[in-house]
């Protein structure tokens, strides 16, 4: 019997299966066609066998981390949420596809990642308590830095000398594409009537993420929400296809009680073997970087057993 395929992506959070917007709508994607994953979610990307989120890892052991090709194994394995639609409607599915990539991923990241009100009250702080120690000293910044890559990616020469002009530029380019998907959508239940497809998953994701995080700094927030049919269009699809998962955040890990357990002190000791093994990297790295030096000095007495502090990882099974 061949083994299930396995989904890692990212925790969920403010109301949303996954805060994440590539794990978010390959989540979708999957609920939408019924493939049979098991999914892990968790804060930690080192547990994804790619050491990214999301990463699929197939039947067969092959491990697929970006989002587009995890659809396309999806396809191949006959769960094609697309399988319905005519010739024209998969042209309109590549070229929205296209607008939401150059018009609303640029402030996505913008409104998450660069603006420094949002990142240091939502973002860093979500995935700094999502994170096990010592990830969360250092990941949410090296995700900072390739965020604020990639949009300079999506920009490209559309980089004026005043960065208050650019996202000026970028967030009323935003807005009308956000006015342009509810004209297009109407009051149909999802982009091209009853059913949805593959376009709807990554349009929920966006739409999501934007709707549902508590930002202090919220332009484009606002716009969106006085948008009631895309409103009504991300609840719709939260309560049928996540009815269970939509609410979920991360939360302190409890005593487990039962057969469960005697697993405890082995879950403890690999805990705190992985956090041994960082810090001595972390170390080692100092040490031959040449950012620490080791110079003789009198002895003292060793630090106590509470120097070394750990906060717990999450990781949830479906």
């Amino acid at each position: 019997m061949a083994a299930p395929m396995e989904l890692f992506c990212w925790s969920g959070g403010w109301g949303l299966p996954s805060v994440d917007l590539d794990s978010l709508a390959v989540l979708t994607y999957a609920r939408f066609t019924g493939a049979p994953l098991k999914v892990h979610k968790t804060g930690n990307p080192w547990r994804s066998p790619s050491g990214t989120l999301p990463a699929l890892r197939t039947s067969d052991g092959e491990v697929i981390s970006v989002p587009h090709k995890i659809l396309t194994h999806l396809r191949k394995e006959k769960y094609n949420a697309d399988y319905d639609l005519s010739a024209r409607q998969g042209a309109d599915t590549l070229a929205f596809m296209s607008l939401l990539e150059e018009k609303l991923l640029p402030v996505l990241i913008h409104t998450f990642w660069v603006d420094t009100k949002n990142y240091v009250e939502v973002t860093r702080k979500w995935y700094a308590e999502a994170m096990p120690f010592p990830l969360n000293f250092f990941l949410p910044g090296r995700m900072q830095r390739q965020f604020m890559e990639r949009l300079q990616l999506l920009c490209g020469e559309r980089r004026p000398e005043d960065e208050d002009e650019l996202e000026k530029e970028l967030y009323q380019e935003a807005r009308e594409c956000l006015t342009l998907l509810s004209q297009r959508l109407g009051s149909q239940k999802f982009f091209f009537g009853d059913a949805p497809a593959s376009l709807d998953a990554f349009m929920f994701g966006y739409l999501a993420l934007l709707l549902q995080a508590r930002l202090p700094s919220g332009k484009l927030q606002a716009h969106l929400r006085g948008l009631h049919n895309l409103c009504a269009y991300c609840a719709h699809i939260l309560s049928l296809y996540f009815p269970w998962d939509g609410a979920e955040v991360p939360l302190p890990r409890q005593t487990p009680a039962g057969p469960e357990a005697e697993e405890e002190p082995h879950r403890r000791r690999d805990q705190v073997l992985s956090v041994l093994a960082a810090l001595a990297a972390m170390a080692g790295y100092a040490l031959l970087s040449g950012i620490v030096s080791l110079q003789r000095a009198a002895p003292t007495r060793a630090p106590g057993p509470r120097s070394l502090r750990m906060a717990e990882e999450e990781e949830e099974d479906e």
